[in-house]
């Protein structure tokens, strides 16, 4: 179905940072198949991990138990705890956007009758079910597929006044935000933001439910960014690095509010499988022996110093290897990011005028400067197209 633009390129191989097309060329890639192959492309032990679990059990469905499940969820709960038991419990879905959908489906059993509606932020990303679409803060995204469910209201992003007036008890069950709004152009919460939310939370008895479906798992330079606040939310949705490029998702909420759910209140096929399982183990013990959040802090540091002395590149923002490079007003950022594949660099623009860098957390130091170096060549050739257009 036409619901992708045709693709420029076709990879047919990967390895660590670098991807192959049917060509035979290089690339580097800094998109991460949009920040999920945090570990790279083919990682021996994800790859070893499959390939035993292939060999094994493949599916079986939820109705039984497969030993992996609990350790994983395990894993996660301490994960969200900074290395303790955060006392919570876990659903695995398939995807970023079921994690979200779970996440409000819990958050009315929560609340109870009465209690729906979900307050999100403009420029979120939750998903594209109806109801993440609708939790997603973007109009424009809305419009083709009206009458969307019920129950959302949308606020300016780290407007905590905004975020007050709107959080009425009597029918808010739920707070859904994102730490950093990744598809937004990627725009950090304000300093003390989150906390604030947070205080408002727990005042009105309000579940604080954070989509880290983006920046989960060591990207912005802690195992989770909501870390960087020193909080703790209800709910915690991830996706996309958990199985470093298998579809697998998960739903984190603490102990009394999953106790919310009850048997046939939610479900899967999928979700939770032994292939998906294996890899998310494989990826997660990966991820704690190499400390990855170490390794995003050092590298964005050093990528982000980099990038901003680009001619062209007017600010840099984001954490660890999660950054959004601001361009200089009228630079083509989608054009920048065509040009830049040319060169043998994959990147991308989620908005006009910013460009996305997301490469693998074990991205080398030489790597970032080998993508510092194309993506400097690629805004000064845009910038020398553009000139000539308009004399």
């Amino acid at each position: 179905m036409p619901t992708y633009r045709p693709a420029p390129v076709q990879f047919i191989s990967g390895s660590g940072c670098r991807l192959t097309d049917v060509n035979g060329k290089s690339y580097l890639d800094f998109l991460s198949g949009i920040a999920v192959t945090s570990l790279g492309h083919a990682h021996p032990a994800i790859r070893d991990a499959v390939t035993e679990q292939v060999a094994k059990l493949l599916h079986v469905s939820n109705l039984f138990e497969t030993g992996l499940n609990e350790e994983v969820a395990g894993t996660l709960d301490r994960l969200i705890g900074d290395g303790k038991p955060a006392g919570g419990k876990v659903f695995f879905t398939n995807s970023g956007a079921e994690s979200n959908e779970c996440a409000l489906k819990l958050a009315r059993r929560y609340g109870g009758p009465g209690r729906y509606a979900v307050v999100s932020a403009y420029g979120s990303f939750h998903g594209r079910t109806l109801a993440t679409l609708h939790a997603t803060g973007q109009p424009t995204k809305h419009e083709p597929f009206a009458p969307l469910p019920e129950g959302f209201r949308h606020v300016a992003y780290g407007d905590i006044s905004a975020l007050d007036h709107a959080l009425d008890g009597s029918v808010v069950a739920a707070v859904l935000l994102e730490c950093i709004e990744g598809e937004g152009g990627v725009i950090p919460a304000p300093p003390g933001y989150l906390k604030a939310v947070r205080k408002l939370c727990d005042e009105r008895n309000i579940l604080m439910m954070l989509d880290e479906v983006q920046t989960g798992l060591g990207r912005t330079g802690r195992w989770f960014a909501f870390q960087h606040e020193g909080i703790v939310p209800d709910v915690v949705t991830m996706a996309k690095s958990l199985g470093n490029g298998m579809p697998v998702g998960a739903c984190w909420a603490k102990a009394e509010v999953a106790e919310a759910f009850q048997v046939g209140d939610h479900g899967t096929t999928y979700g939770g499988q032994p292939l998906a399982m294996s890899a998310v183990r494989a990826t997660l013990q990966t991820m704690i022996e190499l400390d990855t959040p170490r390794l995003a802090t050092r590298q964005g540091a050093y990528l982000r110093a980099a990038v901003e002395g680009l001619s062209g590149v007017s600010s840099v923002r984001g954490a660890g290897l999660l950054l959004g490079a601001v361009l200089e007003e009228g630079i083509d950022a989608a054009a920048v990011v065509n040009h830049a594949l040319g060169l043998g660099l994959v990147l991308n623009s989620p908005v006009p005028g910013v460009i996305r860098l997301v490469p693998p957390l074990i991205v080398t130091q030489d790597e970032c400067d080998e993508a510092v170096k194309i993506l400097g060549e690629a805004i000064q050739s845009v910038k020398t197209q553009e000139s000539r257009a308009t004399s």
